[in-house]
Formats: structure tokens, sequence, C-alpha cells
């Protein structure tokens, strides 16, 4: 079953975030947008270059009004060390969030039984706790921030634009569509 449009489970956990520990719960993913990006674990090759590219494109999220959540299966004292020690992963400004209960990777579905770690997953949820995007792939494949970002600003916009749909490589100022039966055949 798709997590799309679907609510968020309820959950809540610990993070570091800019030098303290923080709670962070479904609650927290309210009113406001929020970008769930999921990594295998602390301390490992691809995901502090991930952390790095989200890091250097945050303040395009904030401007998008929306808070990036980086989380693995380590904990949040994991992540205050991942914090401190790597320079890539010394520049994020936006909660590490621990999941050593593994709660988080099953009720978003990237979890990895036998090795109890998450596949890279990245969530767009809704001010009103909705997953409105959402991708999965396979731990040797890193991600690029800016199609996430993209996402977000279609999602934000599709919300703001009820009857509009982003055709493919929509970005933000480009045309969209409104769907009509005039138009199929003609596109």
């Amino acid at each position: 079953m798709s997590l799309i449009n679907t609510q968020v489970q309820p959950f809540k956990t610990e993070a570091f975030h800019n030098g303290k520990f923080i709670t962070v719960s479904d609650e927290s993913l309210k009113g406001k947008w929020s970008v769930l990006i999921f990594m295998p674990a602390a301390f490992t090759f691809n995901c502090p270059t991930e952390v790095e590219d989200a890091a250097e494109n945050y303040a395009e999220f904030q401007k998008a009004d929306a808070e990036v959540y980086i989380i693995t299966t380590d904990t949040h004292f994991s992540h205050k060390v991942w914090h401190e020690t790597s320079p890539a992963v010394g520049k994020a400004k936006f909660p590490l969030v621990g999941d050593p209960t593994h709660k988080l990777t099953r009720a978003f579905g990237v979890h990895i039984e036998e090795e109890g770690l998450a596949l890279r997953g990245t969530f767009v949820i809704n001010p009103d706790g909705i997953i409105k995007t959402a991708e999965v792939h396979s731990n040797e494949i890193a991600r690029d921030v800016k199609e996430t970002l993209r996402k977000l600003k279609a999602a934000r916009y599709t919300a703001a634009n009820p009857g509009q749909v982003c055709p493919a490589k929509w970005n933000e100022g480009s045309k969209t569509i409104a769907p009509s039966l005039d138009l199929v055949g003609k596109i």
C-alpha cells in the first residue's frame, strides 16, 4: 500500500539540533512543510555527502517554509558525535533524528530488517502531516537534494492552486496544466 496522501503515524524520538538534544514527533511536523530524508546510518561513506548537499541547500528549504529532518537508525548521541567529527555533517543546521527503535523506518517502509538499517527514502509532508511525495531506493545510490526541492515546490504549488498539475520537469515559475477533457490526446 502506498503512503501517498496518508497521515504520518504518531511517533516521538530524539534528535541533535544546533548543539542540543530536542524531541521530534509527528506533532513537530505540523504547521509547516517537512522533508524527511532517511539514511542507513551515521559514519558511513555516502551519507555525509547527502547531509552536506542538504546543508548547502538548506536556505532554499527555509524559503519554501520547510524543515529538513535527516533520519538514521542511530541514536541522537551518535548524531552529536557525527556532527562534531565530520566536516560535511557539521554543516547541518537541521535536526539529525535518531531512530534506534526503528519505529520511523518501519512506518515509512524503509527498514531493512536483516541489517537494522534504513534504505534511502525521501518524503515530502504537508503542514497537515500528509505524505505528498515518496522516493525510496537502494543505498549505494545517493540523492540530489535539488530534485527534492523541486518536488517540494511542486507539492506546495499544487496545494495552493487546486485544479493545476505540474508537468514533467516543472520548476517554480513554469507553466502548469489545468486538466480538462479538451486536453486528452492533444499533449
